[in-house]
């Protein structure tokens, strides 16, 4: 029997999620503002809801091509706040945009999004070794200090516990319990 983190156990969507990405490693800067863009729309609500709607994100925000969403006006933020596929939270729709934004200032100081992230892990993931889910901590030193980066730089939604959740994502932490299955994988 296959042993996963007890998050990725009810639904088969998060099970594919979580074998397939979660915590796997990602230098690629659509992805990154992706990851970003959905740990944003999911604070307050399950991540199941935000995977389900992952193919609408994907074709509301062109791709998350940051040159192309930074340049969505009014208009287009009020249709999207009509878009049922999306959470239409109007600040989180905002946030996209302005996260667009603020990659494209982050992007000419370091030359990548996925350079200006990873150095908050010095380029290389942290590795936990969690035995049980209540070690997992919701924020660490190193998010809280993502956050604080972040929100200097104009980004929104970007909580310390929003960034952290970011930081399992795309692989800047390793936060499978050692006895889940991927744990050695990533």
């Amino acid at each position: 029997m296959v042993v996963r983190c007890a998050w990725a156990t009810a639904d088969p969507l998060s099970r594919i999620y979580h074998d397939t990405e979660w915590g796997v490693p990602v230098h690629d800067d659509r992805a990154l503002f992706e990851f970003l863009t959905l740990e944003g729309a999911q604070a307050g609500l399950s991540w199941i809801t935000i995977l389900k709607k992952r193919p609408r994100y994907r074709a509301a925000f062109a791709a998350f091509n940051p040159e192309a969403v930074a340049r969505f006006d009014a208009r287009a933020r009020r249709r999207l706040l009509r878009d049922p596929g999306l959470v239409r939270h109007p600040l989180k729709i905002a946030s996209v945009i302005t996260n667009a934004r603020a990659i494209l200032a982050v992007r000419d100081a370091f030359g990548s999004f996925d350079a200006y992230v990873w150095r908050f892990v010095d380029g290389t993931p942290v590795r936990h070794a969690w035995r049980v889910p209540r070690q997992v901590p919701a924020q660490t030193p190193e998010s809280r200090q993502m956050s604080k980066d972040m929100k200097a730089r104009g980004f929104a939604f970007v909580g310390p516990t929003t960034c952290y959740a970011f930081m399992q994502a795309v692989g800047l932490v390793n936060d499978h319990l050692v006895s889940c299955f991927r744990y050695p994988r990533v």
